[in-house]
């Protein structure tokens, strides 16, 4: 504690132990002013400056310690000095004495109250930043809230000390001067239950409602509306229009047309977009050759000698198409036909918010909902545009086993695809220009990836820029810039996979002026609307989190607000958000980081499993990796999940669903898991969150009493 909030401690405790212990109380009763009003009223006729300070000094200090008595303080200051100066007086000693509450709880109690419950008061936070003062207001405004309490718990949170004071002062004027102007009756005042009528206080109330009334007249005139050059037809061909058959189209369609309404899917490619053709779908596959591969060159681990295996890298890369042509039908054309969706192959064009041109056919709509996805991002580094570079769009081309392979980035999808070709026989090269691999996770997750890595002869040159390529007859060169100095790093390919570029170009955002944000995504609000009102955006193209769950939830949002049209809005919220690195070890996660609450301040206390312990880890030769959770302190509550292992993906799930349901480490706990499995690696790191909360130094006395219990 510092000496400023152990003198404030010291000065409050000792003011309210005096107020108790002198029995201040009595002077702050109806009765006991009600027989004084006569020789104060002479007092302060006679010595009105005097009388003015004192009784302002008393009422800022009533205020200030919440002490119990204002209203019979405010009454008197009508009896007293009418109802000019009464009102005067009371306005302002009551908003200084708030305040001086209010800083007095914010010095004490604020820090203590955001480092323990930080996390779930999050939202209100939020919420007292943007509206605050609407907060305040309404709560000053209606005399049925106790004003010492709304002084106290705004203290914890953001609102700012000057628009405290001033919509304070603003708020509690008209009740102040209704009681300012009671005390003129004063005398006859036999009881402070009767004393504001039934009218008053709902007038009160409407006034406190008034606030909320203009806010959402405010949010209404705010609302994003399409410029009237463009001209609403008086007909429509389709409800909703949706640009992009991946994930987040998909998944828009399909909602709107089980809702019966009229919905039209333009894809200009195939059908599935990037995570069935380039993406999730046929990496997994080859991620799955690859361990197989890798499983051949450790059978002697599993006691099985001259397990002999070449690997066929075309046959590899068939295999994965034949998985991508096996799921196909769950997104073709035929299926979503028959589903109700009007499925159209073509470019989209957006000739106005109302229609969309397809190969010369104009569509109306209601709606238009963007979903079209992200490409891979390639870097203007100096020569690269004069390599035969590889992507994660174009790999899938290959039928020839790269024997050197260059993989530019070290996020998920070149990690990846980094450890897969490396166990199916290149020489893979690793390269990136930030200290460490996979960036967002903790330091212990990259390393324990890192070491695999290792193992598995993957070279990793981190804290390296690569500043120009070189075309040679064999494949290229890069220079990069190492700690070291420059070095040259010959390869027969390269994989480009430093990120991916929302697909925003070419479809008329442009000629709309459509705004975009500053890393190039669409622009859209909480409800996914873009600055047009009815024009949608969802998936890669909108962000934040470019992953296939996140773009399918997204669509939800986006296609329930489109087709209700402003009846009813929907908020998008990204309060519980897994995703998945798919190496091996893999790495999943759910909510906060360690890395990420250090960032934001937020306080959690950390809880880890080693799943090299774990049995059927060990009976499957996996016995690597870790589970640990972070909860709010003193609580079970999971603020965040990392599970580095096998199938870390797979165990991320049973932490997903207790964030999303509020469940904590106790149910987990208290749930069986089927022995032997690797899910058991939950249950029991929930158990040592329990283990380490056993009061134990109540163990001694355990001991005495089972010990008197055997006799």
């Amino acid at each position: 504690m510092t000496k400023t909030k152990g003198l404030v401690l010291a000065v409050f405790v000792a003011l309210i132990a005096s107020y108790f212990v002198f029995d201040l109380g009595r002077f702050l009763t109806l009765d006991y002013v009600q027989s004084q009003l006569g020789a104060i009223q002479t007092f302060a006729s006679e010595n009105f400056t005097t009388a003015a300070a004192l009784y302002f000094l008393a009422y800022v200090t009533v205020t200030a310690l919440s002490i119990p008595g204002a209203v019979v303080v405010t009454l008197a200051g009508g009896a007293i000095f009418g109802l000019f100066w009464g009102t005067l007086l009371v306005s302002f000693a009551s908003t200084i004495g708030a305040t001086l509450a209010f800083l007095t709880s914010r010095l004490l109690l604020r820090d203590w109250v955001q480092q323990r419950f930080g996390n779930t008061l999050k939202a209100i936070n939020e919420g007292v930043k943007k509206d605050g003062n609407f907060y305040l207001f309404s709560l000053r405004m209606v005399p049925l809230f106790p004003f010492f309490m709304v002084n106290l718990l705004m203290g914890l949170t953001p609102i700012r000390v000057v628009p405290y004071f001033v919509v304070s002062q603003v708020g509690m004027l008209l009740g102040t001067a209704v009681y300012v102007n009671a005390g003129a009756e004063l005398g006859q005042i036999e009881s402070l239950s009767g004393l504001v009528s039934p009218s008053i206080v709902f007038s009160f109330a409407l006034l406190g409602i008034f606030p909320w009334l203009a806010r959402g007249l405010l949010g209404l005139l705010r609302r994003p509306r399409a410029p009237r050059t463009f001209a609403k037809p008086r007909h429509f061909d389709a409800n909703v229009v949706v640009i992009g058959a991946g994930s987040a189209g998909l998944v828009s369609s399909i909602i709107a047309a089980g809702a019966k309404a009229k919905v039209v899917l333009i894809e200009k490619h195939r059908m599935g977009g990037d995570c069935l053709n380039t993406g999730c779908v046929p990496s997994k596959a080859l991620i799955r050759s690859a361990r197989i591969a890798d499983y051949l060159k450790r059978a002697s681990e599993f006691g099985i000698d001259n397990a002999g295996g070449e690997v066929n890298f075309a046959k590899v890369m068939e295999r994965v198409q034949r998985v991508v042509t096996a799921i196909e039908p769950h997104d073709s054309v035929e299926r979503f036909t028959g589903l109700g969706v009007e499925c159209v192959s073509g470019e989209a064009f957006i000739r106005s918010p109302y229609s969309v041109e397809v190969d010369g056919r104009t569509i109306t709509t209601r709606a238009i909902i963007i979903a079209t996805g992200a490409r891979p991002f390639v870097p203007p580094i100096p020569g690269l545009d004069g390599i035969d570079y590889l992507t994660s769009d174009s790999l899938w081309e290959l039928r020839e086993l790269p024997k050197e392979l260059l993989v530019l980035g070290g996020g998920p999808i070149g990690c990846e695809l980094a450890q897969s070709f490396a166990r199916l026989g290149s020489q893979v090269t690793l390269v990136d220009q930030a200290p460490r691999i996979m960036p967002r996770e903790d330091d212990d997750v990259a390393a324990l990836v890192m070491e695999r890595f290792a193992a598995g002869g993957i070279r990793v040159l981190t804290g390296s820029k690569a500043q120009s390529f070189e075309r040679t007859a064999e494949g290229g060169v890069l220079v990069v810039e190492t700690a070291t100095g420059p070095l040259r790093l010959e390869f027969d390919k390269v994989l480009v996979a430093i990120g991916r570029k929302a697909n925003v170009e070419g479809f008329g955002l442009e000629e709309l002026g459509m705004p975009l944000e500053p890393r190039g995504t669409l622009k859209v609000n909480e409800y996914l609307q873009t600055a047009y009102p009815n024009i949608y955006g969802c998936g890669d193209v909108a962000g934040p989190y470019q992953f296939t769950h996140m773009a399918s939830f997204q669509a939800w949002f986006a296609v329930l607000n489109a087709m209700l049209g402003g009846l009813k809005r929907f908020k998008v919220h990204y309060s519980v958000v897994p995703w998945a690195t798919f190496t091996d070890p893999e790495v999943a996660r759910v909510g906060l980081s360690e890395q990420e609450a250090r960032e934001q301040g937020i306080a959690y206390e950390l809880t880890r499993y080693e799943i090299d312990d774990l049995d059927r880890a060990i009976a499957d030769e996996e016995a690597h990796g870790f589970v640990k959770v972070l909860t709010q302190p003193g609580s079970d509550r999971i603020l965040g999940a990392t599970i580095v292992g096998y199938h870390a993906g797979e165990l991320l799930t049973e932490f997903v669903l207790a964030m999303t349901h509020g469940l904590g480490l106790k149910k987990i706990a208290a749930t069986t898991h089927i022995y032997p499995t690797l899910s058991e690696a939950n249950r029991f790191t929930a158990n040592a969150w329990r283990s380490a909360r056993i009061p134990k130094h109540l163990l001694p006395w355990a001991e005495r009493y089972f010990r008197w219990r055997r006799g």
